[in-house]
C-alpha cells in the first residue's frame, strides 16, 4: 500500500492534489508545529497577470501551538469577503468561473474556526471536485509515538497503516534517504510535478499557483488529466 504524509495546506497547487492522487491513503498532520512561514494559511493567485497572495488571517497565540491548535482571526468574516472581491476581480472572465468560484465560496463560508478543521474540510471539498477517490486521515488518530520527529515519525506512520511504499515531494530528497527507508520495509518514492502549461486569458504562463488558477481555466476532465502529470523518482 502506498501513502502520503503532508501538513494541511491552503488551497495549494496541484501538485499536492497529484500527491493525493497517487496513494492510497494521505495523512494530514493536525499535530504538528503551526509555522508562520510557508503555505499553511497563504497561496499565490493571479491579478490582472500578476502574481498575489491571498492569506487566511490567524488569531495571534503561541507560535508553539499545533496546527489543530490555533484558530481564525476575529475578523475573519472581513477578510473572507476581500479575498472574494479579489476572486472576481482576477477570474470573472476565466472559462470556469462559475464553478470554481462556487466551490472556493463554499470552502470559504464553512462554519468551523479551527484552522485544522478549516483547511481538512476544505481539502476533502476540492478532492471530490477533482474525483480524488484517496481517503484523508488525519495524522493524531494513527497510533503511533507522535513525540517522533522526522523520518522516524513517518516510518511509524507507514508501519501502523501497513503501507509499504511511501512518496514524498521532490523536495525531501533533502530530508529523507531511500536506504533509511528500505532498512526499515519502506520503498521511498520522490513525484516531481511537470509544469503544465495552461491558457491564462491571453497572458504568458505562471506556473505553480494556487489549485484555484487552475481549476479556474481548466475543465473537470482537463484536470483529470493534470493529475497525472508528475514523475516518481
Amino acid at each position: 500500500m502506498k501513502i502520503a504524509i503532508m501538513q494541511p495546506y491552503f488551497f495549494p497547487y496541484i501538485g499536492y492534489f497529484q500527491l493525493m492522487n497517487a496513494v492510497d491513503e494521505f495523512v494530514v498532520y493536525d499535530n504538528i508545529q503551526y509555522t508562520k512561514k510557508g503555505w499553511i494559511n497563504r497561496n499565490r493567485i493571479l491579478l490582472n497577470g500578476k502574481i498575489e497572495t491571498i492569506s487566511l488571517a490567524i488569531k495571534k497565540d503561541s507560535d508553539y501551538l499545533d496546527i489543530r491548535d490555533r484558530c481564525l482571526a476575529d475578523n475573519w468574516i472581513k477578510e473572507r469577503s476581500s479575498i472574494l472581491n479579489r476572486l472576481k476581480s482576477s477570474y470573472q472572465k476565466a472559462p470556469y468561473f462559475i464553478p470554481t468560484y462556487t466551490l472556493v465560496e463554499k470552502i470559504l463560508k464553512q462554519d468551523s474556526v479551527n484552522l485544522f478543521e478549516f483547511l481538512f474540510n476544505s481539502l476533502q471539498l476540492i478532492k471530490e471536485y477533482l474525483h480524488i477517490p484517496t481517503p484523508l486521515i488525519i495524522s493524531s488518530q494513527v497510533p503511533v509515538d507522535h513525540t517522533l520527529k522526522s523520518s522516524e515519525r513517518v516510518l511509524a506512520i507507514c508501519k501502523a497503516l501497513q503501507a509499504n511504499q511511501y512518496i514524498n515531494p521532490i523536495g525531501g530528497t533533502e530530508l529523507y534517504t531511500k536506504e533509511h527507508f528500505l532498512k526499515n520495509g519502506v520503498a521511498l518514492q520522490f513525484l516531481r510535478t511537470q509544469a503544465h502549461h495552461y491558457q491564462q486569458f491571453n497572458k504568458e504562463h505562471v506556473p505553480y499557483l494556487s489549485i484555484i488558477d487552475v481549476m479556474m481555466f481548466n475543465s473537470q476532465e482537463a484536470l483529470k488529466d493534470l493529475l497525472q502529470e508528475y514523475i516518481l523518482e
